[in-house]
C-alpha cells in the first residue's frame, strides 16, 4: 500500500532489552486505513514490539511518533485514551467471569455503583453478533468456552471500543474458516473508517488476504518491508530464516500399516455422539470441524482425560484383537502406547516455571531415575539434549525454564516428551498453532517421519490447508458426530466445509437435546 500522507504510527531505531537486547533497531510506518502484516520466526521480537506500542513495556531507546506526535505510554490505560488497543496472543480475560462482564470489563455498565445487567447484556449481545457468536449466552461463564470462542471474545471485547491503531497477535491461531471469514469482514469495516491494524500472523495466506505490507523481523530487526500480494512464502522464508526454503517432503507417498486402534459408538455427554473411527500405523488422521464441533473433546475421551461417567458409552480397541478398553485416566491411556499434546500447551501442556529437561522428562521419569527410583539430573540432560538438537529447540540450555521459551519452541518441548516416552498412538491438537512458517515445516516433516516409522497419528487443526497437505484421510466431526470421512484425493475445501456444517442442520444440538 502506498500512501502520500504521513503514518499513524512511527517506530523509529526502536530498542528493547531485558538481560539481552531483544529488539536491536526497529524502523516501520503503519498508516491509517492499513493492514500492516509483522511475520517472523518465533522469538523474533514480535510481541515485544507490539506489548511497547500498546504501553505494557517500556523501550529502551528510540522512538515512538503517534500521529506525528511523541508517544510513550506509561501503560495500557494510556495506550487506550490515545486509541492503541491490543489483542494478545495470550488470552487476557478472567475465567470465572461472565462472557457479558469480560467484554465490559474496563467500562462496567453501572448507576450508583449498581451494574445494570440490561445494559451489560445488551452491549454483550451486539459484541458478540460482530464475531459470530451470537449464540453464546451472555451469562455463560468464560471458562465453559473453548480456546477459540475466548479468542473471539476479546476480539469482539476490544474492536467495539474506539480505535485508532488495533493490534492483532495470531488472532486466527484457534479459528475455524467460517470464524475467520466474520473476523476479515469486520477488519475490513474497520480499515475502511480508518484504523490501522497491525497484523501478526504465521498463516501466508491470510496474510495475502487481508494485509496492504509485509514486514519481516529476524533476531531483533526489521529485515524487509514488502507489498503482501507480490511476496512469496519461499521470500518471506528467507527474510526469516536467512535461508532459502528447502523443498518440502512428498507427504503422498506413505504407506498404510495395520490397524492401530478401533473406535466404537464412543459417546461422552453432553457433546460426542455414536463415533466409529480406525486409526492405522503408517498413517495421518485429520479431524476437521469447527470450533465447538468436539474435535478436542474427541481426542481428550480417547486420552482419558475427561474421564468416562455413568450414561458414557463405547469403547477403543487397540488393534483387530485387542480387548475392549475404556480409559478412566490419561496414565491408563499412556500405558496402552497413547499420547496427547494438547491445544492449550500452557495450561495442559507445561509446567512453565520447571526447566527444559523436567518437562521432556515428566511422562518417563522411569528412564531418567536409578534403580532405587531417584532421579538422576544427568541422565534427565543428556535425553533432553538429545531432542534439543533433534527439533532444534531454541534456548541457552535445557535447564532453562520452558516459560522463558517462544511459543513454538515451547511446542517442540511438548513434542520431544512424547517422542522420549514412544507412544505408538500419537494425538495432536493444533500442534502449529502460533508458530512460525520455518518451525511449522519442521513440525510438519516430524510428524511424516513419525508416520514413516509407523506410528498412527491423528491430527486436530483449523487450518484446512495443513490437514489437505499433511493428511491421509481426513474425518469432519459436526455437532459432536462424524459427519464425513474423505480419503486422500477425495476431498475439496468446499467438501469440508459442507460436512462440518452438516450436523447442525439434520440433528438437534446437545442443548437441544437435554
Amino acid at each position: 500500500m502506498e500512501s502520500n500522507s504521513p503514518p499513524l504510527l512511527r517506530i523509529i531505531d526502536l530498542h528493547k532489552s531485558f538481560n539481552v537486547p531483544v529488539l536491536t533497531g526497529i524502523d516501520i510506518d503503519i498508516h491509517a486505513g492499513e493492514v500492516h502484516a509483522l511475520m517472523g520466526a518465533n522469538g523474533a521480537g514480535k510481541s515485544t514490539l507490539c506489548n511497547i506500542v500498546a504501553g505494557f513495556l517500556p523501550a529502551s531507546a528510540g522512538q515512538l511518533l503517534l500521529a506525528g506526535e511523541p508517544y510513550a505510554p506509561e501503560s495500557v490505560n494510556a495506550a487506550e485514551q490515545e486509541g492503541v488497543r491490543l489483542v494478545m496472543q495470550e488470552l487476557n480475560l478472567i475465567g470465572n467471569l461472565s462472557v457479558a462482564e469480560n467484554i465490559s470489563l474496563r467500562n462496567l455498565p453501572n448507576r450508583f455503583g449498581f451494574i445494570k445487567k440490561s445494559v451489560l447484556h445488551r452491549q454483550a449481545e451486539q459484541a458478540l453478533a460482530l464475531v459470530g457468536l451470537q449464540a453464546i449466552d451472555p451469562d455463560t461463564p468464560l471458562n465453559q468456552l473453548g480456546v477459540g470462542q475466548q479468542q473471539l471474545v476479546e476480539i469482539a471485547a476490544t474492536i467495539t471500543k474506539p480505535c485508532r491503531l488495533l493490534i492483532l497477535d495470531e488472532p486466527t491461531a484457534a479459528l475455524t474458516d467460517p470464524q475467520i471469514d466474520r473476523l476479515f469482514e469486520q477488519l475490513k469495516q474497520l480499515k475502511a473508517a480508518g484504523t490501522a491494524i497491525i497484523y501478526i500472523s504465521h498463516r501466508m495466506a491470510e496474510i495475502q488476504r487481508i494485509a496492504d505490507r509485509i514486514t519481516v523481523m529476524r533476531d531483533g530487526k526489521s529485515v524487509a518491508t514488502t507489498d503482501a500480494h507480490a511476496t512469496s512464502v519461499a521470500e518471506i522464508v528467507q527474510h526469516m530464516t536467512g535461508e532459502t526454503q528447502g523443498r518440502h517432503a512428498d507427504y503422498t507417498r506413505r504407506v498404510t500399516g495395520p490397524l492401530a486402534l478401533r473406535v466404537v459408538g464412543l459417546s461422552r455427554a453432553p457433546l460426542l455422539q455414536a463415533i466409529d473411527l480406525a486409526i492405522y500405523r503408517g498413517e495421518i488422521l485429520g479431524i476437521a470441524g469447527l470450533i465447538g464441533s468436539g474435535r478436542t473433546e474427541l481426542l481428550r475421551a480417547l486420552f482419558g482425560a475427561d474421564g468416562a461417567r455413568a450414561g458414557d458409552e463405547g469403547y477403543l480397541q487397540l488393534g483387530e484383537a485387542g480387548p475392549r478398553l475404556v480409559f478412566t485416566s490419561p496414565s491408563e491411556a499412556i500405558a496402552a502406547g497413547l499420547g496427547l499434546i494438547p491445544e492449550d500447551r500452557k495450561q495442559q501442556g507445561l509446567l512453565l516455571s520447571d526447566s527444559i529437561a523436567g518437562n521432556i522428562s515428566l511422562a518417563n521419569l522411569g528412564a531418567v531415575s536409578n534403580r532405587w527410583g531417584w532421579l538422576q539430573t544427568s541422565r534427565e540432560e543428556r535425553a533432553a539434549e538429545s531432542y534439543r538438537q533433534q527439533l532444534a529447540i531454541k534456548c541457552k540450555a535445557v535447564s532453562q525454564p520452558v516459560a522463558q521459551l517462544s511459543g513454538g519452541n515451547q511446542q517442540k518441548v511438548v513434542i520431544s516428551r512424547w517422542l522420549f516416552r514412544d507412544r505408538e498412538i500419537l494425538l495432536f491438537d493444533e500442534p502449529t498453532r502460533g508458530i512460525d512458517m520455518h518451525t511449522k515445516q519442521r513440525i510438519y516433516q516430524l510428524l511424516h517421519e513419525l508416520a514413516l516409522q509407523g506410528k498412527a497419528i491423528v491430527m486436530v487443526s483449523s487450518e484446512t490447508s495443513e490437514l489437505t497437505t499433511l493428511c491421509d484421510r481426513i474425518a469432519v466431526i459436526s455437532n459432536g458426530a462424524i459427519s464425513a470421512l474423505f480419503e486422500r484425493g477425495e476431498w475439496t475445501p468446499e467438501k469440508l466445509l459442507a460436512a462440518a456444517f452438516k450436523g447442525y442442520s439434520e440433528r438437534p444440538s446437545a442443548a437441544e437435546l437435554n
